[in-house]
């Protein structure tokens, strides 16, 4: 185990939840206030189009600002979508998604139990823990791990995701879901029915991990890292110094 030490000015931060397998904090993007889920494997920070519609703004592209648990950007490229594919289940409507744009350069402090989501800068407060190298791609963090099933096995590059329930999730370019399940989409990030031989990680094999599908990554990301796995940690997510800081709760 490796151990880290970061220094930081005090932390901006916010009450959050973990809710449908995903992170939920309270935000607001180009004025919109609402929850929005906090997901470092989406390469950018999104307004959901029927929130955006009902606020007047009838773009699909605009520079605003952003603020989320203490952090205020006066300027963030957002797009605006339809996010209807990932807001089944939550209790209340998701506003949108903060991305790994809106994280960039920055130090994330997440603990699940109770939630609290912290966001500060990259000189760091001090924290102790097992250290993972962070490769960033397309701004996404993403590390290493392995997968196989019956057939192969894949090693490559996955993306930290705070917005998925699971322990993995593989490409839709590289994968897809067998057998098919009436009713049931392998891409619906709040449900995880998939299972997967093996699943590599932190020098840890899970097998029969629970597992689906994710699109929109980089064609280099093989997949994501999902809350299954997060949600025995505290987390320190640095954005500048590309590094994940796992400790014990």
């Amino acid at each position: 185990m490796l151990a880290a030490c970061l220094f930081s000015s005090p932390a901006l931060s916010a009450d959050c939840w973990f809710e449908n397998g995903a992170v939920v904090a309270p935000a607001s993007v180009a004025g919109i206030a609402g929850d929005y889920l906090i997901d470092p494997s989406a390469p950018n920070t999104l307004i959901h189009e029927t929130r955006a519609q009902t606020e007047g703004i009838a773009v699909t592209e605009l520079t605003a600002p952003v603020r989320v648990a203490g952090l205020t950007l006066k300027s963030l490229p957002v797009r605006v979508v339809d996010l209807d594919f990932r807001a089944p289940g939550f209790d209340t409507p998701i506003a949108g998604v903060i991305g790994a744009d809106a994280l960039a350069g920055q130090v994330v402090d997440l603990d699940f139990a109770p939630c609290r989501v912290r966001i500060h800068g990259a000189s760091g407060r001090r924290a102790r823990g097992r250290a993972i190298p962070l490769t960033l791609i397309g701004g996404v963090p993403t590390l290493r791990a392995a997968v196989s099933d019956d057939d192969q096995a894949l090693a490559g590059q996955f993306a930290v995701d705070w917005s998925s329930a699971g322990k993995v999730r593989l490409s839709d370019r590289i994968a897809r879901f067998q057998p098919a399940r009436e009713g049931y989409d392998p891409l619906a990030r709040n449900d995880a029915r998939g299972r997967l031989r093996a699943f590599s990680f932190l020098g840890e094999l899970s097998e029969e991990a629970p597992s689906g599908l994710i699109a929109g990554l980089d064609p280099s990301v093989a997949g994501s890292v999902g809350t299954d796995v997060w949600s025995r940690w505290t987390l320190r997510l640095d954005m500048a110094r590309r590094v994940l800081i796992l400790s014990a709760h």
